[in-house]
C-alpha cells in the first residue's frame, strides 16, 4: 500500500485528503482556512475524530508544517516518508496539458506562464506545491488539472467567434473547469447504471458556489459551460455567468468604474447574491424562497433557467440525453434546486421525476428519476480529491 495526498490549494485555504492506495482509504481529511489572518482555522478529521484548531497561519509554508506535524502527532503516519505521493490541483492547463503529469521544473515554468489565464489560481496552487515540495523532499507530485478533461472538445465548441489573432497570439477560447468533477461524476454514474460510459450520453452538472455544467458524450466532454475564465457559464453565488459583453463598456461610462472594477461586481458581487440582494448561500435563498421573498423567488426562477437552457442545448448537441447528474455543495443538498430544474425539461426530456424522494435525500448516491423516465436523473457527490489520487498512482506507477 501507497499514501498519496491530494492537496487543493487557493489564495487563502489548502484542503487536503490522505489515502492509501490502490485500496482508497481515506485515512484523514481536512483544510486550512482563512491563510493569512490571525484568525485563521485548521480543520482535521480522522478515526471519527474532529479537531478544530483557531490561530494565526500566516502563509502557505505554515500551513502545510502545521498539517503535516498533525499527521504524525495524531498517528496517522508515523513517518511523513510514508507519504510517497502528493496530487496537486492546478486550475489552469491551458492547451499544453490534456492529462495529469509528474511536476518537473518545465511544468513548474509552464503552470506559471499560465498564470495570466488563471491569475487567482495558478499561483496559489503552485504556492501549494513549492511548500509540499519543501516539507516532503522524497516524495514525487502531479500536477492535476481541471482543464485537462475538457481538451477533448471539439474546435467549433471551444472557439470564441473573435479576431483568429486574438487565439494565435493570446489563447483567447474556451477552456472549462470542474474537469475533475466532472470527469468523476460522469464515470461513477455510469457504473451506477451498469453501463460503459463509452456507450452514454450524459450531462453533469456541478452546482455550488463555483458553478459549470459539462456534456460527456462517449465519456469525453464535448462543451461546458465555463469559458476563457470561470466568470462564464451559468449563474453562480456571486459570479454572474453569461451577460452581454458591452454591458462591461456601459457600466463603465456610467459609473467612473475601470474595467477591473465592473469585472470584479461580476466576480464577486453578482449572481444570486447580485440578485437576492441579500446572500450567494444557496441555503439562505432556499429559507427566504420557501417564505415567500420576491427577491428569493427571483434569484431561483433565473438560476434554474440558466442552468435548464443550457441542458436543453447539450441535448440539442449530442442528440439525446441518457443521464442527467447533479453535484457539488448546492446540487448534492439543494433539493429546491434539484426540483425546480428538472421540472423545466421535464416536459421536453420525457423525465418522470421522484419529487417525494428528491426531498428526503443529499450527499448520496441515489437515482431521483421513476422507472419509466426516459432520461435517468441522478444524485452522485463529486470526489476530486479521490481522481487526483488516482491520477498521481497512475502517473507515478506507484
Amino acid at each position: 500500500m501507497s499514501k498519496v495526498i491530494s492537496v487543493n490549494a487557493g489564495s487563502s485555504s489548502l484542503k487536503f485528503q490522505l489515502f492509501t492506495m490502490p485500496d482508497e482509504t481515506v485515512l484523514t481529511n481536512g483544510i486550512v482556512e482563512r491563510i493569512g489572518f490571525e484568525d485563521a482555522i485548521f480543520t482535521i478529521k480522522f478515526d471519527g475524530q474532529k479537531v478544530t484548531v483557531t490561530q494565526p497561519i500566516p502563509d502557505h509554508k505554515v500551513a502545510v508544517s502545521l498539517l503535516l506535524d498533525a499527521l504524525v502527532k495524531h498517528g496517522i503516519v508515523a513517518s511523513l516518508d510514508e507519504i510517497v505521493g502528493v496530487g496537486h490541483r492546478v486550475v489552469h492547463g491551458g492547451e499544453m496539458y490534456s492529462a495529469s503529469i509528474e511536476f518537473d521544473e518545465k511544468v513548474e515554468s509552464d503552470v506559471e506562464s499560465l498564470s495570466d489565464l488563471a491569475p487567482l489560481h495558478n499561483p496559489a496552487n503552485l504556492i501549494g506545491y513549492r511548500a509540499f515540495k519543501k516539507e516532503l523532499p522524497l516524495a514525487r507530485h502531479v500536477a492535476v488539472f481541471d482543464t485537462a478533461f475538457h481538451q477533448t472538445m471539439p474546435k467549433d465548441i471551444y472557439m470564441y467567434p473573435l479576431p483568429m489573432e486574438f487565439y494565435k497570439q493570446y489563447k483567447i477560447r474556451r477552456y472549462g473547469f470542474h474537469g475533475t468533477s466532472h470527469f468523476y461524476v460522469s464515470q461513477r454514474v455510469a457504473e451506477l447504471m451498469g453501463k460503459a460510459v463509452e456507450t452514454l450520453n450524459i450531462i453533469t452538472c456541478h452546482l455550488g458556489n463555483g458553478a459549470s455544467i459539462c456534456a460527456v458524450q462517449n465519456g469525453k466532454s464535448v462543451n461546458t459551460s465555463m469559458g476563457f475564465t470561470p466568470l462564464a457559464g451559468i449563474m453562480m453565488g456571486t459570479r454572474s455567468g453569461d451577460v452581454d459583453p458591452a454591458i462591461l463598456t456601459f457600466v463603465m461610462d456610467k459609473t467612473g468604474k475601470s474595467a477591473k472594477e465592473v469585472i470584479d461586481i461580476f466576480n464577486k458581487k453578482s449572481g444570486m447574491l447580485g440578485v437576492s440582494e441579500m446572500s450567494s448561500d444557496a441555503r439562505e435563498i432556499e429559507r427566504a424562497f420557501e417564505e415567500g421573498d420576491p427577491s428569493a423567488i427571483l434569484t431561483r426562477n433565473l438560476y434554474a433557467n440558466r442552468i435548464a437552457q443550457t441542458i436543453g442545448s447539450y441535448f440539442v448537441q449530442m442528440g439525446g440525453v441518457d443521464a442527467i447528474v447533479f453535484t457539488g455543495g448546492v446540487g448534492e443538498n439543494d433539493y429546491g434546486v434539484r426540483y425546480d430544474v428538472t421540472s423545466r425539461i421535464a416536459k421536453a426530456l420525457h423525465i418522470e421525476f421522484d419529487i417525494d424522494l428528491n426531498r428526503k435525500v443529499r450527499g448520496k448516491e441515489v437515482l431521483l428519476s421513476k422507472e419509466n423516465s426516459q432520461v435517468q436523473v441522478w444524485l452522485v457527490p463529486t470526489n476530486e480529491e479521490l481522481v487526483i489520487a488516482r491520477d498521481t498512482v497512475a502517473c507515478l506507477g506507484i
